[in-house]
């Protein structure tokens, strides 16, 4: 029972439950928009701007988001965030039911979209510490990760094949809908008590603690930046219609698992690590996988053979979850309870400037220099991240214990 002693919560159960039925929606609803807008325009650049739409919302929000985390109740926050996540899904089913030959309504929904992402982040990390005891926590965020890469192989799966089998993204918006809804009433059936913090008016110093908090937590600013930075530049995912397209040539079907890659290969090794825990030098082994996520994503760039391809995004999958393991561990056992939705929403923006603003430099290097190369160049620069920030925050490379941080 040790390794899967975090399901003995019954909140966890109820919110794991829900975070993957809408991970899965929002992974098979991301494989309908991407091939829906490159069937449209054929550009990579567009699929670059879908990034874009969804990453702003978390960049101009996180201050008001992560404040919100920290002064409202979180499960409310996420129960009205699933609600919004379903109506950008039937306005996308609606938009399709129109017959829609631009692009532009679909950024504006993805934009609405990014709007509730920004909420959702910040209350569901900052959430997940009150639903089991520290000492159970690493475990709980090895299977949180664990069900999160499980919705990831099965969402883009599903959406794949529903796109390909009716020709259509109608169905996969309907189900992405459906997803959503679900969610919203499982964590209405959470019960979570959280501590008593007491309600001053909202400032401006209140909302900026989270900002000051990391810059001088030099641990929780590396972690954080090395993740934005080296993911930033290794967003090959972004490019996958265009590999699929015309570089594989294995069509809508073979996109969706194609994104299902990554998240094989990270489930495999978050649920290794659910069983046996990183108990040493947990920081070194996160700097080697970031540099391991870089040299396979150039693999991946060079491959014109589609297992090859699936191979190397397994792999990159496996690594970037040692990364995602340790660092959310890092962040939220370092970060005060009452902090953590602030801490939470700028961790948020980190990670979606990781991949929505990944995508979009994706597609901008694409446009300039061709696929193959922005790929190529993508995984080069991550590997010399991870060599610069081993160098700027030693605190990184001398972690040794996760549950000995504070």
């Amino acid at each position: 029972m040790s390794g899967r002693v975090a399901f003995q919560y019954p909140n966890f159960r109820y919110y794991m439950t829900a975070r993957f039925l809408a991970t899965a929606s929002s992974e098979m609803q991301a494989v309908a928009v991407g091939w829906q807008i490159y069937s449209i325009t054929h550009r990579p650049l567009d699929l670059g701007l879908a990034g874009l739409a969804q990453f702003l919302p978390g960049v101009l929000l996180f201050l008001v988001s992560g404040h919100a985390a920290d002064r409202f109740p979180r499960r409310r926050i996420i129960m009205a965030c699933f609600a919004g996540l379903s109506l950008c899904s039937l306005a996308l089913l609606g938009l399709t039911a129109m017959a829609v030959h631009s692009t532009w309504p679909i950024y504006a929904v993805l934009l609405g979209n990014g709007v509730v992402r920004s909420f959702n982040g910040p209350a569901g990390q900052s959430i997940l510490p009150s639903l089991v005891t520290e000492e159970h926590f690493p475990n709980a965020i090895a299977w949180s990760a664990s069900i999160f890469m499980s919705a990831t192989i099965m969402g883009p799966a599903i959406g794949g094949l529903l796109y390909g089998f009716t020709a259509s993204p109608a169905p996969v918006y309907g189900s992405a809908a459906v997803g959503a809804l679900t969610s919203l009433v499982l964590v209405s059936r959470m019960r979570v008590k959280l501590p008593v913090w007491p309600r001053t008016a909202a400032t401006a110093g209140m909302v900026l603690d989270g900002l000051r908090y990391i810059w001088s937590k030099k641990l929780v600013l590396g972690a954080m930046s090395l993740d934005l930075f080296a993911v930033l530049l290794g967003g090959a995912v972004a490019l996958l219609p265009v590999y699929a397209a015309q570089i594989l040539k294995i069509g809508p079907s073979g996109l969706g698992l194609l994104r299902s890659g990554p998240g094989m290969g990270a489930l495999l090794v978050a649920v290794v690590t659910a069983y046996r825990p990183l108990k040493r030098n947990a920081g070194a082994a996160m700097l080697w996988c970031v540099a391991g996520f870089g040299a396979f994503t150039i693999v991946f760039g060079f491959s014109r053979n589609a297992a090859l391809s699936m191979a190397a995004l397994a792999l990159m999958g496996a690594c970037d979850m040692v990364s995602v393991i340790v660092r959310q561990t890092m962040v939220q056992l370092a970060t005060p309870d009452e902090m953590r939705g602030r801490v939470s929403a700028v961790n948020m923006v980190f990670i979606g400037a990781s991949n929505e603003l990944g995508q979009f430099e994706s597609g901008i290097t694409a446009q300039w220099f061709g696929t193959v190369p922005a790929v190529v160049l993508g995984g080069l620069g991550t590997i010399g991240v991870v060599a610069l920030w081993a160098r700027m925050f030693p605190e990184l490379r001398r972690v040794d214990e996760l549950t000995k941080l504070r």
